[in-house]
């Protein structure tokens, strides 16, 4: 069975294939490469198109047939989509409905969607379920909101039937060094932490000490991006399945402060991180941390790494790896 996995040259899309793979499924990767580190896919082919383009859209559709698509092609950086908001409903959005569209047109009816907490905005209650009230308070988030909403409105009219996940903090590496975060400019807590320690930056920027937390820095929930893969495998055997569609927040359900990150660094590089403490970030939250009961209720999705100190592991051989 073939899957097509738009983003497939991305931090997350590039594990997601990976596990397809080992599941004994076909991932077809669509990238068009703008931002992604892999230029080859080895779970299978790479098509280098753009989701907007219809023409080439449908061009792949005709020539892999794939059964099912996960979809993760996005801009993802909350402050590039406060400055360039039309940049990012062009790309998340028209992106999306132009995808979708080629696929109820291809008779294609399931659909795994790569959504964010963002979603969520600022929580009124932690840990955050998926009965929130939805209030992105960024472009980034809205973008995603509104596909899901298109989301809805398809599998009305035309009976595609689709799994959003929200997951929270994507972190770590695959543990078998293979494939890992390589996103520039690199944004994520873990990654530049780690840099800071291998000597690669000056320091480690610290947003925020003087929150109503435990040491002051915020806190957020981790998930391995090895986890979030399976999840997304999952929410495709339970479409399969004849599942309905419906969201689901991904996360562990335990929350690390941005300085526990850093001690973490430390113990696993054994070497000092660099802080440089700088004033909160607008629209950042004290705590955000996932409940993610329904994802283990729905689709029998346990997170096999829990341990911040094991998640870092990965994230630090991935580093090292990558700079050999």
């Amino acid at each position: 069975m073939k899957v097509l996995v738009t983003g497939a040259a991305g931090y997350v899309g590039s594990h997601a294939c990976k596990a397809l793979a080992r599941r004994g499924l076909q991932p077809v990767g669509l990238d068009n490469l703008e931002r992604a580190g892999l230029r080859n896919l080895p779970w299978g082919p790479l098509e280098v198109a753009d989701t907007r383009d219809r023409d080439a859209l449908d061009a792949i559709l005709r020539r892999h047939r794939p059964e099912a698509v996960m979809h993760f092609a996005a801009y993802a950086y909350v402050g590039e989509s406060v400055a360039e908001p039309g940049r990012y409903y062009q790309n998340n959005v028209l992106g999306t409905l132009t995808l979708l569209e080629a696929l109820r047109d291809a008779a294609i009816g399931r659909f795994v969607f790569s959504s964010t907490c963002a979603t969520y905005g600022i929580p009124d209650r932690v840990p955050i379920d998926e009965d929130h009230p939805q209030s992105p308070i960024n472009p980034y988030g809205s973008s995603k909101l509104m596909v899901e909403r298109i989301l809805a409105d398809f599998d009305r009219a035309h009976g595609l039937q689709s799994v959003a996940l929200r997951y929270f903090n994507a972190a770590g590496a695959d543990p078998d060094g293979e494939i890992g975060e390589c996103h520039e400019p690199e944004t994520h807590a873990i990654p530049l932490a780690i840099r800071a320690a291998l000597g690669r930056h000056p320091s480690f920027q610290v947003f925020g000490t003087d929150y109503p937390t435990p040491d002051g820095s915020a806190i957020r929930d981790y998930v391995h991006v090895s986890d979030l893969a399976d999840a997304h495998v999952r929410a495709l055997e339970y479409l399969l399945a004849g599942g309905p569609s419906t969201a689901l927040n991904l996360g562990t359900g335990q929350g690390h402060s941005v300085l526990q990150v850093v001690a973490a660094v430390e113990a696993e590089t054994g070497q000092r991180v660099t802080l440089e403490r700088a004033a909160r970030r607008p629209g950042d939250p004290a705590v955000l941390v996932a409940a993610a009961g329904r994802a283990r209720a729905t689709l029998g999705w346990t997170p096999a790494f829990t341990d911040l100190r094991e998640i870092v592991r990965t994230a630090v051989a991935w580093e090292r790896r990558r700079a050999a």
